[in-house]
Formats: structure tokens, sequence, C-alpha cells
């Protein structure tokens, strides 16, 4: 069982150590700038949020926002490219691989890119500055990357199947994805929000991924909100991801 999605996961993990260097530096180095800029550039103006300095405040956010990303970033190039470009899919189809086995690899294997990106780019935020966390944090911390990765991860795919044109991708980036993640209080604290507009930014998924990682992260805290919004997206986005596809491929 499942045979065939390993397969795929680790066609598309060679492929990633072939150009693995190049992919990490790529990554790392836009979270780090906007590390840089904001909680070092800007630490003298701002002062600590709920008790917390600022840098430290943005890191969770910053870590996250790279996992998840980059789990977009690969299933949805990784699916266009191989779909419109290798026809890979095509090739894939020939071979005793089914449907559930092809979207699963891919899945899995824009979850793991997202997941390794997170994890280089947190190593560099520790050897560049002071940011620490209790240790026994990381689990609680590590159930958001994981549901926020897999439910950006389907997205992607999704993106991948249905888009035909590449530039197309890029505009779903520009318009919906970066938009989710900055409104989500990466930068600057959710009671900055009036509280009319609170209520709705508090049930958008990126806001459950990244403000319940940084709660989990920084204080220990698993807010049932956040919980069920980040378990309930990364379901409802994989069981549209395997109908898309298995529509798009069987039409």
């Amino acid at each position: 069982m499942f045979r065939g999605a390993f397969t795929i996961w680790g066609r598309d993990m060679r492929v990633l150590r072939r150009s693995l260097f190049s992919e990490l530096l790529a990554v790392v180095a836009y979270p780090i700038t906007l590390y840089l800029a904001f909680g070092v550039g800007l630490k003298g103006y701002i002062n600590d949020v709920d008790g917390i300095p600022y840098g430290m405040f943005i890191a969770p956010g910053l870590i996250s926002m790279t996992a998840v990303s980059a789990a977009f970033d690969e299933s949805a190039w990784s699916m266009w490219f191989h779909r419109r470009v290798q026809h890979t899919i095509e090739e894939y189809r020939v071979n005793p691989i089914s449907v559930y086995d092809i979207i699963i690899g891919k899945i899995v294997s824009g979850f793991s890119q997202g997941a390794i990106k997170g994890i280089v780019v947190a190593g560099v935020i520790f050897l560049l500055t002071p940011f620490r966390f209790p240790a026994v944090h990381l689990l609680a911390y590590l159930f958001f990357i994981i549901f926020g990765s897999m439910a950006f991860s389907c997205i992607g795919t999704m993106c991948g199947t249905v888009v035909d044109k590449p530039e197309n991708i890029g505009r779903i980036q520009g318009v919906v994805i970066v938009p989710l993640i900055f409104l989500s209080g990466i930068f600057f604290p959710l009671s900055s929000y009036p509280h009319a507009v609170l209520s709705i930014v508090k049930l958008l998924p990126t806001t459950a991924i990244f403000e319940g990682a940084r709660l989990a992260l920084l204080k220990g805290v698993m807010d049932f909100q956040y919980c069920a919004i980040a378990v309930f997206t990364a379901a409802v986005a994989f069981a549209a991801a395997v109908w898309i596809f298995n529509r798009k491929i069987e039409g």
C-alpha cells in the first residue's frame, strides 16, 4: 500500500538533492532578510510585544512561513511541470501506479521539502540571533507546521493540477497566498485589528497556523480553535486535491 506514492516521493527527493544548496540558499535569503530588516532593524523602535522581544515575536512566524510557502511552491510547480512539460504524470499512469499514489506522493513531497527548508531557516535564525525557546514546546509547534505544510502542499497541488499557464501560479501566490500570510499577524500582534475585523482574521487558516505556532513555541499554549482550524483545513484541502486531480486526470 502506498508503494507508488513512496516511489514518487523518493524521485522528487533525489531531484532536490541534485540542487539542494542552491534551493536552500534561495529559500533562506527571503525570510532571513525579513528577520534582519524587521527583527533587527526595527528592534530599537518597537517595544516588546506582549512581553516578548520583537525579534523573538516574529521568528516563529518566519520559520512557519518558510515551511508552508515552500510546500505550496514545490507542490504547485512540480505538479505543473510534470503535467505540462515533462509529462511525467502520463508516464506514471502507464505504470501500475494509481491516481491516489500520484497525488499522495506529490503532497508528501511538497510537505517534506517545506519541512526541510523551514528547519534550515530555523537553524540560521538560531545562529544569527539569541532566539531560544523551551525544548518541551517543540512538539506543540510541530503540530502546526505539519498540518500547515500539509494544507499548503495540497493547495499547491490543486493549483498545479488546474492551472495551464505558469504565470497564473504566480498570480495566485500574489493575490491569494501572500495576502493571507501577511494578514495573519507575522509582524504584528492580532490585537492591532479592530474587534470586528479580528473575529474574521482569527478564522483564517494562516492565522491558525502562524499565531497557533507562535503561542505553542513561545508559551507552550495549544489553542483549541487554532488546532481545529489547522486540522480541518488540511483535511478539506487533501480531499479537494484528490478529487480535483482525479477528475482532471480521468477527464
